[in-house]
């Protein structure tokens, strides 16, 4: 089809909005292993989580074999200020790189919490709610997730609770005030308002932090508040179930322009945004109707994927969560607090695991700085500041689009853009002065965390 019939952004109709999210593991031909009760190490039930999370969010998590589950209008109609997103043709930046490739990215930050984690955070506040409860907990990396259930609470009445990484919350103070603006209290993780963060301060003094350690008081905080549950933004299936929005809002897009990508790209951290874009098109690939290339990306400071190892492990670093079979670094790893984005888990959700182990899904990791250069090019190129957790996506896309200008293939090209970088310019700021590092962790030192790992 030529460049005149595809116009720079494809917006769909209101009517065209999924009416379901979908269940990518009803496809699966090799289910991801169960959540373990870290006591028993039997299978995780319903009972058991239920003083933990929402009871509907219960259901949705273990789940597999129900290919949909529709989204109640209240949510679809929240849903309306913001969706759906518009899948981008990144025309300037084919012709920039001189490439024959087409390039599509579908944009997630056009909110005010700035990411794609709105589409899970409504939802999950919607089921609290519907519930009847006062309010919830939750953790934040880089602060997009924390700011979207802030919003999402404040519009249901609810009250929020988020524990923020330390060293996150240092560097981006104008990210926990938008939270604070939607009435959540903010607290640097590990704390001494909790039991396990006050015993992961004393085992490690003056450390800066991690999403397994803000997890772990995100938890206690619930189990020790009346009336309140945990949520998580991501790695949970619930989580990536809600963000199955963006790849059929993509799907369908592509679909009435009869584009079919041949390789989709998206940055992997804990995997809701990854799974959420790929799980349509993975759910082909699966069922035989159509191939497609997906690759996920890393950071070299927290690579879960290409250097983990695939086990069951504990999901927090207080070890009070359920055990998860993943590809994991180690609970006790706490990533380098100069990696700047929000991609600083210690694992990787079980169904994207799964999907890796299988052969059906590659993953590289990539340089902090390569991920910038990258980051800053795109802006220049295509006008958006990207956050740095998409930007690795970008980079890896953007080496995809060069490797077609060497062998002259018109392949098409398509990202997730997750986020915007308004809020991460500490960063951009450290990359201009020179003063950001590649940091990775050697072999030894992975070495010592997965020789932790539970027997199991």
């Amino acid at each position: 089809m030529s460049k005149e019939k595809i116009p720079y952004k494809i917006y769909l109709e209101e009517s065209e909005m999924p009416s379901a999210w979908y269940n990518l593991r009803a496809d699966m031909k090799n289910k991801p292993a169960p959540l373990l009760d870290p006591k028993t190490l039997k299978p995780m039930t319903a009972e058991a989580l239920s003083g933990v999370f929402c009871d509907e969010l219960i259901a949705q998590e273990l789940d597999e074999n129900r290919a949909y589950f529709e989204i109640p209008e209240e949510i679809r109609s929240f849903y309306k200020m913001y969706r759906p997103s518009p899948l981008v043709r990144a025309y300037c930046l084919e012709e920039k790189l001189g490439t024959p490739a087409k390039i599509y990215y579908k944009f997630e930050g056009n909110n005010t919490s700035g990411s794609h984690k709105l589409n899970s955070a409504i939802a999950q506040a919607y089921y609290a709610k519907k519930q009847g409860l006062k309010g919830v907990t939750t953790e934040t990396g880089a602060g997009q997730w924390g700011t979207a259930l802030s919003m999402a609470c404040s519009y249901f009445g609810l009250d929020c609770k988020v524990y923020m990484v330390k060293c996150s919350y240092e560097q981006k103070p104008f990210r926990r005030e938008v939270m604070k603006v939607y009435g959540a209290s903010v607290t640097p993780s590990p704390s001494t308002e909790t039991e396990v963060g006050r015993k992961i301060l004393a085992e490690h003094p003056g450390t800066t932090g991690s999403l397994g350690c803000a997890i772990s008081e995100a938890v206690e905080k619930s189990m020790t508040s009346e009336g309140y549950r945990y949520v998580l933004g991501s790695v949970l299936n619930q989580v990536m179930l809600h963000q199955s929005v963006i790849g059929l809002e993509a799907k369908t897009a592509l679909d009435k322009y009869g584009v079919k990508p041949d390789i989709i790209i998206g940055c992997a951290g804990g995997g809701s945004n990854l799974g959420g874009l790929i799980a349509p098109f993975m759910g082909e690939k699966i069922r035989g109707e159509a191939d497609y290339r997906f690759i996920a990306v890393e950071p070299v400071s927290c690579p879960s994927l290409t250097r983990g190892v695939y086990a069951y492990d504990f999901c927090d670093t207080g070890k009070v969560c359920p055990l998860s079979k993943m590809y994991t670094l180690g609970c006790d790893f706490i990533p380098s607090s100069s990696h700047s984005g929000g991609l600083r888990y210690h694992g990787m959700n079980s169904t994207l695991s799964q999907l890796h182990y299988d052969g059906l899904m590659e993953a590289v990791s990539v340089k902090q700085t390569d991920v910038f250069e990258a980051a800053e090019y795109f802006a220049r190129v295509e006008g958006i500041l990207p956050a740095p957790e998409s930007s690795h996506a970008i980079r890896v896309a953007i080496d995809e689009a060069l490797k077609c200008k060497e062998t002259g293939e018109e392949k098409t090209i398509l990202f997730g853009l997750t986020g915007t970088g308004y809020f991460d310019m500490v960063a951009y700021e450290k990359f201009h002065n020179g003063q950001m590092g590649d940091y990775t962790p050697t072999d030894e030192e992975l070495e010592k965390y997965k020789a932790k790992l539970p027997k199991v």
